[in-house]
């Protein structure tokens, strides 16, 4: 479930970041363009996810 609502606000973000960037630009918007690069950064996600490790860090203290 964690996977579909980070695609969901992936897509969400990325393409209001595409809408928001190509109107300061003055170029046209292209939908597919923030789609794909929507999935780009939902698998960016994914990785930077697994890499890091899930385990509380302790201290040992002497």
């Amino acid at each position: 479930m964690k996977f579909v609502i980070a695609l969901i606000w992936s897509f969400l973000l990325v393409t209001m970041l595409n809408y928001v960037v190509s109107s300061v630009a003055a170029v046209p918007f292209n939908f597919e363009l923030g789609a794909i690069l929507s999935l780009g950064f939902a698998a960016l996600i994914f990785l930077i996810s697994a890499i890091i490790p899930n385990d509380p860090v302790t201290h040992d203290h002497h």
